[in-house]
């Protein structure tokens, strides 16, 4: 069994399943050991609507993923999304009196651009340094050692609603878990499947769920622009139902099978079966029907996220093009979709850099959890892309260790 300081796990609490994936930390990398997952129906956009039964889709989870891994769980970094996630960019200002600047005025930088002006219901999750500014000389990734008069940092900030994130950490702390860190599932996300390349030259991150869609958008290395809409595969599914008028778990066996985004790309003669509600017998449908629900659903799902890029102003900063993950970017046909809408390349993420069991997780629905233990990996060898492992890291641990003593 591996010492728990080599154990890394990583917690995906989504819309319609809960995943653990365990990772242990090696010489060379890291390699996926184990995965657990369970059914969910506990989260409505991203907020828990049942404590009960999401502590026993968690606990279901760990268990599996403790059997398959042979280790113990004791803690994880825990993924959260939903429309109460919001980011948005800050700058903070410090003095360093014509000195060098020394990490000490980076930090108090960065602390500055916390004071913002956010609701009372309301947590810092994050605050992520683009880049640091010196006397009017902009585009500095690490301003430590050069001289000057004033110091900028600017940052983006994730806030999300303290009940909401609360909940979370009631549930997993019920399981007997502690959290290491409740991470932005784009942030995750991003550590799974885009490259340093990507993020330098720009590209938007599109994190297709049950029932949201998360966007991160990062350019010259950073993350600039965060967002979560409240759309996602659930209503394929639930479009699929209706139209083909079959229950909702087999129209989501449907979606899955047969789906298709493109109606051009499936053959006109093809046929598939779908099942009938109340005992009927099961009809013969073309699939091309099939693919005339899914096409105009999905579309639309990528043009809302087409008018949020082009509103965050980056859109012309995309040389990468886009990248899609989520359970929903397995739809086939989706990334010549994505190319027609956005007008710019696109390709489906999967996660890499890991090794171990890593085809049992190469799939987009297995970013998020991949990503929480590479983001865990580099929290604990100060070495993060977002920086060194500071005092903002450690504050959020202790509002989380608060809450914890709040509840029990």
């Amino acid at each position: 069994m591996s010492r728990k300081s080599d154990v890394l796990v990583g917690l995906d609490i989504g819309t319609t399943k809960t995943t653990a994936i365990v990772g242990e930390v090696t010489e060379t990398g890291i390699d996926i050991i184990g995965i657990g997952t369970s059914q969910a129906k506990e989260m409505r956009k991203g907020v828990v609507v049942n404590i009960d039964n999401m502590v026993e889709s968690i606990k279901t989870a760990v268990e599996e993923a403790e059997h398959m891994s042979g280790c113990r769980i004791n803690s994880a970094y825990v993924g959260i999304s939903g429309s109460h996630v919001k980011g948005q960019n800050s700058l903070g200002i410090v003095s360093i009196k014509g000195r060098e600047v020394d990490e000490d005025d980076v930090q108090r930088a960065v602390e500055a651009s916390r004071a913002i002006a956010i609701p009372i219901d309301r947590e810092i999750m994050h605050v992520l340094p683009q880049n640091y500014v010196v006397d009017g000389q902009d585009g500095i990734k690490d301003p430590i050692g050069m001289s000057g008069v004033r110091l900028e940092a600017k940052v983006h900030i994730v806030t999300g609603s303290s009940s909401s994130i609360q909940n979370i950490v009631k549930s997993v702390s019920r399981v007997g878990l502690d959290i290491d860190a409740i991470v932005m599932e784009q942030l995750a996300a991003s550590e799974a499947v885009l490259s340093s390349d990507e993020k330098d030259l720009g590209v938007a991150l599109i994190d297709i769920g049950g029932a949201n869609t998360a966007i991160a958008i990062f350019s010259e290395g950073s993350i600039k622009h965060t967002a979560i809409l409240p759309v996602g595969g659930n209503y394929l599914t639930s479009d699929i139902a209706t139209g083909l008028r079959t229950p909702l778990n087999e129209a989501e066996i449907i979606k899955l099978k047969y789906g298709c985004a493109l109606t051009s790309m499936i053959p006109k003669e093809e046929i598939i079966k779908v099942p009938s509600v109340g005992g009927r017998e099961d009809r013969e449908v073309s699939r091309q029907i099939l693919g005339r629900i899914v096409e105009p659903r999905m579309e639309e799902i990528l043009n809302f996220v087409s008018k949020e890029i082009v509103r965050s102003g980056f859109e012309d900063m995309l040389a990468a093009g886009v990248v899609l993950t989520g359970g929903t970017s397995l739809l086939y046909g989706i990334n010549e979709l994505a190319e027609q809408v956005f007008d710019m390349p696109a390709r489906r993420g999967n996660p890499t850099g890991v090794g171990g069991l890593s085809d049992v997780v190469n799939s987009p629905a297995h970013v998020v959890g991949v990503g929480l233990i590479i983001y865990g990996s580099k929290q604990l060898a100060d070495d993060s892309l977002y920086g060194k492992k500071s005092s903002l890291f450690g504050n959020m641990t202790r509002t989380i260790k608060k809450w914890i003593s709040e509840f029990f």
